[in-house]
């Protein structure tokens, strides 16, 4: 809103409601340059209470109580170890939501942070590094337990909310000592919080015309990658954010050598490698001659949710290479399988 527009409209309600000249200045003063900065002005809890649509002592125990408003389960990583995530309730997923979309998207990034920002994705980070001589992966350890509370809380203060403001918002987007893996806004205040570093890590590589991206941890480069010193470099600039490099995860990739960026090869274009490609159509083969079901019980599939799970790698695959006539054939048919499925649940769920 524009700030003039917002001065007549609060003057004319805060005279009403009683409010002393010194006071309706004073809270001018505060939210004209966060206004100016295109962020909502929130004066305290209950503002921020009325904003969110969530009673102000709901927020307080959100905040007071938040292990009782996550839920925990684990999911199986590539290297077979299990990653813990922590997913808000509905109802706090609903504020953080409202913090993200009001809050934290309007906050700069940089423009080579690629992962969970709206109109960039993996395969913008993977697709700009094919073809290269050399490409250099790197990951950051145990990136979301590593930030702290108070660099959460130093990015509502910077944008100009009080410190009341700022530690209420913090504390909606942490979980006790961490930032939550499955929180919603969780990646974008990572993306900001490495601004500055993706900042000196592009200018070191446009001045050795080296090609730098970053997917959430992982972080890619290619070119005439000099490792040692761009290593030394990386680990540095971690350093002054309280993050390291997990040091079993560096990788330097020839073009004799398949190049691999967050799963993706990007030696000539970008594509799933062939072993991911060869289960599916490997799954798809027993699915066609067999059918679903019997493939289910031949292969002891237990997933409940494995005809989703199945759909999904597709999908991520056509995510990469649209017009996969092949995987389009397959997407076709699950699809099909789909939808008798869920015909079948609904006349079993008819009352007789």
């Amino acid at each position: 809103m524009d700030y003039n527009k917002y001065k007549t409209q609060f003057s004319a309600k805060a005279k009403n409601a009683g409010y002393s000249e010194d006071n309706i200045s004073r809270c001018l003063a505060y939210a004209k340059p966060i206004l100016e900065e295109g962020y909502p002005v929130i004066f305290n809890t209950t503002h921020l209470s009325s904003l969110v649509g969530y009673n102000k002592n709901y927020l307080k125990r959100a905040v007071a109580y938040q292990k009782y408003f996550y839920r925990e389960f684990s999911i199986t990583k590539k290297n077979g170890e299990l990653r813990t995530l922590r997913e808000p309730l509905p109802s706090l997923k609903e504020i953080q939501s409202w913090i993200l979309n009001n809050i934290l998207y309007k906050h700069e990034v940089s423009r080579y942070a690629k992962g969970y920002i709206p109109k960039r994705s993996i395969k913008d980070h993977a697709k700009y590094h094919t073809n290269e001589l050399k490409v250099l992966t790197l990951d950051i350890k145990s990136f979301f337990d590593s930030i702290s509370f108070g660099q959460v809380e130093a990015i509502f203060s910077n944008i100009g909310y009080s410190n009341i403001v700022s530690n209420l918002l913090a504390k909606l987007c942490f979980l006790e000592k961490n930032l939550p893996q499955g929180a919603p806004t969780s990646p974008c205040i990572s993306n900001i919080l490495l601004l500055e570093f993706d900042n000196v890590i592009s200018a070191y590589c446009s001045e050795k015309k080296i090609k730098y991206t970053r997917y959430a941890d992982d972080l890619a480069f290619s070119g005439d990658v000099k490792k040692t010193a761009l290593i030394k470099l990386v680990r540095s600039e971690l350093k002054k954010l309280g993050l390291r490099l997990n040091n079993q995860k560096i990788k330097l990739m020839k073009q004799s050598q398949p190049q691999i960026i967050s799963g993706i090869i990007v030696n000539k274009k970008v594509q799933v490698p062939k072993k991911n490609r060869n289960k599916i159509r490997n799954e798809m083969f027993y699915i066609k001659k067999f059918g679903f079901q019997s493939h289910m019980e031949k292969t002891k599939q237990t997933k409940s949710n494995y005809l989703k799970h199945l759909i999904g790698r597709i999908n991520y695959l056509l995510t990469l290479n649209p017009k996969d006539t092949e995987f389009l054939e397959y997407k076709k048919i699950l699809y099909q399988l789909e939808s008798t499925a869920d015909n079948s649940t609904q006349m079993s769920n008819r009352p007789s």
